[in-house]
């Protein structure tokens, strides 16, 4: 089972990897700038299944609100306003 823990840690690694490196090349997500809802990175960082019933599209998200979470705590992205888009600190 750690086998599993170990690879499943090593996959939220990269994802978050993936979306810090989208945001750096997206000028919506640059420091200062409006930044973007996170909907839109979700799907462009290719982490959206398609809709399917009780998994639409939407409810897929939210896994993905732990990852800017995290990114937010290490200082690398920042939240605009409460329920506003994300961008580079």
């Amino acid at each position: 089972m750690k086998d599993f823990v170990a690879r499943g840690n090593d996959l939220r690694i990269k994802a978050k990897a993936l979306v810090h490196e989208f945001m750096q090349s997206a000028s919506l997500c640059q420091p200062g700038a409006e930044g973007m809802k996170l909907a839109p990175i979700f799907r462009a960082c290719g982490f959206d299944w398609g809709n399917y019933e009780k998994a639409t599209s939407s409810n897929q998200q939210y896994w993905v609100v732990a990852l800017m979470r995290e990114l937010e705590a290490e200082g690398k992205v920042e939240r605009v306003s409460e329920s506003g888009p994300w961008r580079l600190r």
